[in-house]
């Protein structure tokens, strides 16, 4: 598996790292863990996907990020001891991770310092990722950020030469993906419907042509 959070590092050390994790399975609908819970574990995802939910102060439920194989959660668990996790991750479907515990990767670091470089990749990510939601939170017409999200949301259903990918999703789901409201989200795909880019069914979109849905993008 080639895990993203790991490249930065050789041969030697991934193998390391993966030797040193542990399997853990989720079943669909299965929370791995909730926003506030003390962090301190990495999950390295292998196969499934996760949802990455946060609550707001209103007490509203917002998935922000759809995450899968090759990718990690719960990263920020390796940078301190009184971590405590900032969202809460649901399994989308069944789900396998490789989990690094914190005592774990200190023990690894001692003997691999190049690991050091992990633990600023993982921050250097996390600023980027921000910066992004954050320019297009403030910037982007909410029309466009709702096809955006659905672009990322076949990237991460689908194959790279794939035409057309069911992303099995609520309409729910892509509004808060989005931050968009749901009549908001809907106005959007019955537009992308009527072009022939999309169909909808329940808990799934159906985008029929990727090149023309991000011609929509902007």
């Amino acid at each position: 598996m080639d895990w993203a959070l790991l490249r930065g590092l050789d041969d030697a050390e991934q193998r390391e790292v993966v030797a040193a994790s542990t399997t853990r399975r989720y079943d669909r609908g299965e929370v791995i863990f909730h926003q506030g819970d003390p962090g301190d574990t990495l999950h390295l995802i292998a196969s499934g996907r996760v949802a990455v939910r946060a609550t707001t102060a209103a007490g509203d439920a917002v998935t922000y990020a759809v995450l899968g194989p090759g990718e990690a959660f719960g990263e920020l668990a390796l940078l301190s001891a009184d971590a405590r996790r900032t969202s809460t991750i649901v399994a989308l479907e069944p789900v396998q991770t490789r989990v690094l515990r914190r005592d774990q990767f200190e023990t690894l670091r001692q003997r691999r310092p190049g690991l050091d470089r992990v633990l600023v990749e993982v921050l250097a990510r996390r600023v980027r990722r921000l910066s992004a939601h954050l320019v297009e939170a403030l910037y982007v017409p909410v029309e466009q950020r709702v096809v955006r999200r659905l672009i990322v949301l076949c990237r991460q259903y689908g194959e790279d030469g794939d035409t057309s990918v069911t992303v099995p999703l609520t309409q729910t789901d892509l509004a808060e993906m989005a931050g968009a409201t749901r009549p908001t989200v809907n106005k959007v795909l019955r537009s992308l419907e009527a072009a022939g880019v999309i169909t909808r069914a329940r808990g799934r979109i159906e985008v029929l042509d990727r090149h023309a849905l991000r011609r929509y993008a902007g």
